[in-house]
């Protein structure tokens, strides 16, 4: 595959460290180098109960933002499913205590928390979450203090994301000195911790060859010292398409001791159909975190990349996006509770009986400071929104969801009452600067004042009773005045 071709699947985050909680203890594992290599253990058990991070940065936005209206979506999907705990600021000064402040409290409340390493150096070949230790022997006794944060409880640790998958850039030395890390990496976690599951990169099944895969896992020590391999960390591949190939890489692999864990973050609609991975739209949250797979080789689906966190495109690379959370929210394969789409939910990429509750829309309207019922009539306004039909029992509401100086995030929803549509196209005029930024749930472009934007493949059929969104960011400058008109087809 050439290099065009990695760049398109190569996955790209960045994720904040731990809580800080001061002091530093120096690495304890030196005298334990040379030690044998551990033996891969069991599967994961199937009653594993995950640990969620307090303190996650979907959770510090949930606090911060109680009168969001897309909050309880965000919450009961996202909010509530345990996920990754990125390690990927070098501070090596107080990794230890960064460690602990998760495999502590995960410990006392009987859970096994997902750590992601993501130190090595020159990680991502120097894309958008360039950057980890400043040398191999640095990001050995990094890793020194990682495990010793581990404590002696079950814990997961998915090291190093496309260490192996994206070698693209490496000499013959350097790949060579990333191999070697990473297999010590794998000996010092048991060491300093028996109960922990190590699993090495595998890329995702749309990237390298099953049997490439297996020979540079063979290369970085993961049959000796890991636990097994993962898969479609950061990307959108389908969990059926993962399955597949995280066995076949494993067979090749030799040995049927390990398994595979696959990330199902955002995979609950496969990838977009243009191939695009840098914060596609249209995306949803996939299976929820559990070790209950039903499969002896597949150990856990996991949300490694939190939902939310951008990929380097629409922010920077790790940065909480409510919008794309919600967005990833309104499709989610399993939406949990009583929440997200129902009676068809996700499917078709629709929404029915009203559309999304607890603060996604209801009766074809918006709750929680939004239209109602449908939205206003007669074409007037309600809180900066829209509303105009098509005259046959469906129409658009323009909504302004969040507004910052210069920017907004604003919202269209379309709902029928007493008919239904299969295929729409809404238009509406600015009458200000307003200039669209990015989009998501439709095909829009914008010609002047005026945008035009058209149903995506898996929402252009609004039943009797049903809605959907489109949502956007966009520009201005002064003032942020509401559509002159909003018309829809």
């Amino acid at each position: 595959m050439n290099e065009v071709s990695r760049k398109q699947h190569r996955t790209r985050r960045k994720r904040r460290l731990a809580t800080l909680v001061g002091g530093v203890v120096t690495a304890v594992l030196g005298g334990l180098m040379f030690a044998l290599p551990q033996q891969a253990s069991a599967e994961l058990p199937s009653d594993t109960v995950f640990y969620k991070d307090p303190d996650s940065q979907v959770a510090r936005w949930l606090a911060a933002n109680p009168s969001d209206s897309r909050r309880p979506l965000i919450s009961q999907v996202i909010g509530d499913r345990p996920q990754g705990i990125w390690f990927a600021n070098y501070e090596p000064s107080t990794v230890t205590q960064d460690v602990q402040a998760i495999t502590g409290p995960a410990a006392s409340a009987g859970q096994t928390p997902v750590l992601v390493a993501y130190m090595l150096p020159n990680r991502d070949c120097g894309g958008a979450s360039a950057g980890g230790a400043p040398s191999f022997s640095a990001y050995d006794s990094w890793m020194d203090g990682f495990a010793a944060g581990l404590g002696d409880d079950p814990v997961v640790v998915i090291l190093e994301p496309d260490s192996l998958a994206l070698i693209s850039c490496l000499g013959s030395q350097e790949l060579a000195d990333r191999n070697s890390s990473l297999s010590r990496a794998g000996r010092v976690i048991h060491q300093a911790n028996p109960q922990a599951k190590v699993y090495y990169d595998a890329g995702h099944s749309a990237w390298n060859p099953a049997g490439t895969m297996a020979d540079r896992l063979r290369a970085a020590g993961a049959a000796q010292n890991g636990d097994g391999i993962y898969s479609n960390v950061s990307n959108y591949r389908s969990t059926a398409d993962e399955i597949s190939f995280a066995k076949a890489v494993l067979n090749q692999l030799g040995g049927t001791a390990q398994g595979a864990v696959i990330d199902t973050s955002r995979n609950g609609r496969g990838p977009a159909a243009d191939g695009e991975w840098c914060d596609p739209s249209g995306r949803g949250t996939g299976r929820a975190p559990t070790a209950n797979t039903g499969d002896a080789q597949i150990d856990a689906f996991l949300w490694v990349k939190p939902p939310g966190e951008a990929d380097g495109c629409a922010g920077s690379a790790g940065q909480f996006l409510p919008d794309i959370a919600y967005e990833l929210a309104q499709n989610a394969e399993d939406p949990g509770g009583s929440g997200g789409t129902t009676n068809g939910g996700t499917t078709d990429g629709g929404t029915t009986d009203g559309g999304t509750t607890d603060g996604g829309t209801t009766d074809g309207g918006t709750t929680d400071g939004g239209t109602t019922d449908g939205g206003t009539t007669d074409g007037g306004t309600t809180d900066g929104g829209t509303t105009g039909g098509n005259g046959d029992g469906c129409d658009a509401t323009y909504q302004v969801l969040n507004e910052w100086p210069n920017g907004f995030t604003g919202q269209v929803t379309i709902s029928c009452d007493g008919s239904s549509l299969s295929g729409w196209q809404v238009t509406w005029t600015w009458p200000g600067n307003q200039q669209l930024t990015q989009t998501w749930n439709g095909s829009c472009s914008q010609s002047g004042a005026v945008v035009t934007c058209s149903s995506a493949p898996w929402n252009g059929t609004v039943p009797d009773g049903g809605s959907v969104t489109i949502g956007f960011n966009a520009t201005y400058s002064g003032s942020n005045p509401p559509p002159t008109d909003i018309v829809l087809n």
